[in-house]
């Protein structure tokens, strides 16, 4: 299932979640997709690794299913591995956490390289159901 987030022709800030099971009222800024991969994120001394269960990656961030927690406005640094046959990716992030509940880490994305935004935004493209609005 993908889940996709798309702002309303009127620049509202209600966004629409679109699924198989539902359709709930966001406030997302940006697109979003479901992206499961293993995520690695560095807080100082703390390492807290999640082998696929991510959500709601975009440009600008992720939720990291974790039931380890970080207080909101750590920074941190996010490594995103991804596979390629043989090969693996990694994609570098800094970053900080944006919030946290009970399910998890949302995870704001501050900086990045360019070829990991690449990455990232080609990942948005071929996962999102309209990928001109990415």
């Amino acid at each position: 299932m993908v889940k996709i987030f798309l702002l309303d022709d009127a620049g509202m800030e209600g966004m629409m979640e679109h699924s198989a099971r539902k359709l709930t009222k966001e406030k997302r800024r940006h697109i979003r997709v479901d992206f499961a991969t293993r995520v690695v994120i560095n807080a100082g001394s703390v390492q807290i690794e999640v082998p696929g269960d991510s959500r709601d990656l975009s440009l600008k961030g992720v939720f990291i299913n974790t039931e380890q927690k970080l207080p909101v406005d750590t920074r941190c640094s996010v490594r995103i591995f991804l596979s390629c046959g043989f090969d693996e990716v990694e994609l570098k992030m800094k970053a900080k956490v944006a919030r946290v509940d009970d399910h998890g880490l949302g995870i704001s994305f501050d900086s990045m390289d360019l070829d990991t935004y690449t990455h990232l935004r080609n990942i948005m493209r071929y996962n999102a159901d309209n990928f001109n609005e990415i």
